[in-house]
């Protein structure tokens, strides 16, 4: 069996048109003319072929009148006639075309597309919302009129596939070492971003002149219980620093103590003393301590 025949991508060519004003000029001749001639069969005595003659010009006049169009900054309209692509029109102003043209209006300014939040896994399927925002613009005309239905429509589809993608290609958060995140990716996952839905767009002849994440969150169902992880990760690392610091302390007490020979103390007393530091140090309560009024081995 033939592999099926790859199909063509359009490209824009611009074609500049008549000025719109030459046209209008000439247009009021015709109907003008086809007025002189009426007057004209009216004081004839063969009227027939003026008044035909007129009747035609009335007939040109009307024609003409379908080719003009106007043309606003940012504004392009592509001219196909009888199915044949003629070119774009791209400089503004009031312009005149074949009136048989079909003139398909295209806008070039940026426009924003607002995704819906949307419920995807991310890489490790934790379920999450992700919503984006991409700003684009129409690029190559003939591409966005030819090669896709509707190039609008086709832009919000492939804006929200890019999304889900995105989403399943990175951890919400709490990567590995050096591993990217959708938290805190930052400039990196919106590059990739833009980079995915450029590819994506392309086809329909759109520029994506900026892509951003716009909402991010854990799912409603286990957003709780996801803030309770994070709750219990934040008091370990807080817990590990503190033990830390506690040992260092310890530490420092004990040396300064020998060097300085303040205190004579053995292996019994000096695990005493370790253990009352670490719980003074470690506590989360306010520690009230007892005052030994006697020796210090009673």
């Amino acid at each position: 069996m033939n592999a099926p025949t790859p199909k063509n991508t359009s490209s824009e060519r611009v074609v500049r048109v008549p000025s719109g004003w030459l046209m209008l000029i000439i247009t009021f001749a015709l109907v003008g003319t086809g007025f002189w001639l009426f007057w004209k069969a009216a004081h004839s005595d063969e009227p027939t072929q003026l008044i035909v003659a007129g009747i035609g010009f009335h007939l040109l006049f009307v024609l003409s009148c379908a080719g003009f169009f106007t043309l606003q900054p940012n504004e392009a309209r592509v001219l196909l006639l009888f199915g044949s692509y003629q070119g774009t029109a791209r400089e503004s102003g009031f312009h005149w075309t074949n009136p048989f043209n079909r003139k398909f209006k295209i806008s070039l300014r940026a426009r924003n597309f607002q995704s819906d939040k949307l419920k995807v896994n991310d890489k490790r399927g934790n379920p999450i919302e992700i919503a984006a925002v991409v700003v684009w613009r129409v690029g190559d005309t003939a591409q966005a009129v030819f090669d896709v239905d509707a190039y609008a429509d086709y832009v919000r589809v492939q804006t929200e596939s890019g999304v889900r993608h995105l989403a399943s290609s990175f951890a919400y958060d709490h990567g590995e070492e050096n591993e990217v995140t959708l938290r805190g990716g930052g400039e990196e996952v919106q590059r990739d971003l833009q980079t995915e839905l450029q590819e994506r767009l392309a086809k329909a002849g759109v520029i994506v002149d900026e892509a951003r994440i716009t909402h991010l969150a854990y799912a409603p169902e286990i957003a709780n219980a996801m803030l309770r992880r994070q709750q219990a990760e934040a008091v370990i690392a807080a817990r590990q620093k503190i033990v830390h610091g506690a040992v260092s302390m310890v530490d420092m007490a004990l040396r300064e103590l020998a060097e300085k020979a303040v205190v004579q103390l053995d292996d019994e007393r000096r695990a005493a003393m370790v253990s009352n530091l670490m719980v003074v140090l470690c506590g989360e309560n306010e520690v009230h301590p007892i005052i030994n009024a006697g020796t210090l081995y009673a």
